[in-house]
């Protein structure tokens, strides 16, 4: 595989890299490193598949992956107790394991570092170079809204910045609920002498419910680990309005989901209903947004391929 066809396969499936032009110079490296952070502060679920997907993309690719079990920014962010996030941690690093992420997975806690001189020495530098209304902007979308935010908010961006320094990233992959705080990283890392990584974001899926981010704190989410019967309940439960794409999360499941792994997806019918068909990705929109597709005939297909997709990581779990 040549450089443009593994740039293209990078870009497949993200809404930005920023910046495309120094991608290339990455891919040259013998062992180029990407990295993505995860706060142990809930269930493993869909929204969260979306960046593995893409880990183990770049995996297959001979790139190092580093998963950061984000500890200390989940206690930042008034996610429970470091021993309850730790315990947590644990939980969430089988499943990233059971999700098919390969031995060479190396999985970082952040506390096992963040309280290193040099690691500290650096938070100082940029909180000289940070502006609080800079630092409390890039957790927006981040943090839990609250009408007095504690310091903990203003020291969390400087920390993920100097976590991408600290760890070597050459890759920074996130949801695009961390595009503030990583186009942080890219304005003040050089301010240091550091080189900034290159960003990508992938997709936000909505929750279940409507909501615009699937989240395990809102209720919202198929957790990756859950059994057949829930998995089926919440799908037949969700919010799949007739006719409309945008924002419609069992759309989004198709489309992130089945038609990243196949061309054609065969949609099961009875006679009197029009019976089975087989319809390419344009084909299914186009059918939906005509009314002429039931959103029960789409959200037993999905069911059914979330079923079967998530079956690993609960056979994994059961060991």
């Amino acid at each position: 595989m040549n450089k443009k066809e593994k740039i293209e396969i990078i870009k497949k499936g993200t809404l930005e890299i920023i910046n495309p032009e120094e991608l290339e110079g990455k891919i040259k490296k013998q062992i180029p490193i990407v990295y993505t952070g995860y706060e142990p502060s809930g269930k493993i679920h869909l929204g969260h598949v979306i960046t593995v997907m893409k880990l183990k993309q770049l995996q297959d690719m001979g790139f190092k992956v580093k998963i950061l079990l984000a500890d200390y920014h989940a206690y930042l962010n008034g996610k429970g107790t470091i021993e309850e996030i730790q315990e947590l941690a644990e939980y969430n690093k089988r499943i990233f394991k059971g999700l098919g992420l390969n031995q060479n997975t190396e999985f970082i806690y952040g506390s096992s570092y963040q309280t290193k001189s040099d690691y500290t020495d650096n938070i100082y530098k940029l909180s000289t170079l940070t502006t609080l209304k800079r630092a409390k902007r890039s957790m927006d979308q981040v943090s839990r809204y609250d009408e007095n935010p504690k310091v903990g908010n203003v020291i969390y961006p400087l920390m993920q910045v100097v976590d991408m320094m600290f760890l070597n990233v050459d890759i920074a992959l996130g949801g695009m609920e961390q595009r503030k705080i990583q186009m942080l990283s890219r304005e003040i890392l050089p301010k240091i002498g550091f080189e900034p990584p290159i960003c990508i974001h992938t997709p936000l899926l909505h929750g279940l419910d409507g909501d615009e981010k699937m989240s395990s704190s809102k209720g919202n989410f198929i957790a990756v680990d859950d059994e057949e019967n829930v998995i089926r309940k919440k799908i037949k439960k969700s919010y799949c309005p007739m006719e409309v794409i945008e924002g419609n999360p069992i759309i989004e499941i198709v489309k992130y989901f089945m038609f990243s792994n196949q061309e054609k997806i065969l949609i099961k019918r009875s006679e009197k209903f029009g019976g089975n068909l087989e319809l390419s990705e344009n084909e299914l929109y186009d059918l939906y947004e005509s009314g002429e597709l039931h959103p029960l005939d789409l959200k037993n297909v999905v069911s059914n391929f979330l079923i079967k997709y998530l079956s690993p990581v609960r056979e994994y779990m059961s060991k």
